[in-house]
């Protein structure tokens, strides 16, 4: 049985996405067993790479900033992200996230995968779509 931990963002990890996330809640660092959960923030003009996340879902709450996210089969939707509001990615569901400045944006990221990076799939072929 694991015991309750707290934890404060420090280290960062390369995520395949294309984001340096903040280490927080995950199997790797907690033992959870069915949920991660991380700080990011992106820089202005930062964009991840086109993915998916194929067998979990994703909550996020922005904290600061804007961001645009593409999303759709073939990244056919557009939704501006800002401060005080809350997203939900559906599993399987390809994403693109933007920040289109000025300034940073930062959000705390919940999913239900305790390894966060194991279901991320790149869709290279959808990058080109939002150059």
């Amino acid at each position: 049985m694991t015991s309750c931990q707290k934890r404060r963002p420090g280290a960062t990890y390369a995520g395949r996405q294309g984001f340096d996330y903040f280490e927080g809640i995950s199997s790797e660092t907690t033992g959870s067993r069915a949920i991660c959960m991380h700080l990011l923030t992106i820089p202005p003009g930062g964009r991840a790479r086109a993915h998916k996340h194929a067998t979990h879902e994703t909550a996020i709450y922005v904290l600061s900033g804007t961001t645009i996210m593409h999303w759709g089969e073939r990244l056919e939707n557009t939704m501006e992200i800002g401060a005080g509001e809350m997203l939900y990615i559906p599993a399987d569901m390809p994403h693109l996230p933007i920040n289109p400045g000025p300034e940073p944006a930062t959000a705390v990221i919940a999913r239900t995968d305790p390894h966060e990076q194991e279901s991320v799939v790149l869709l290279p072929e959808l990058d080109a779509l939002h150059p």
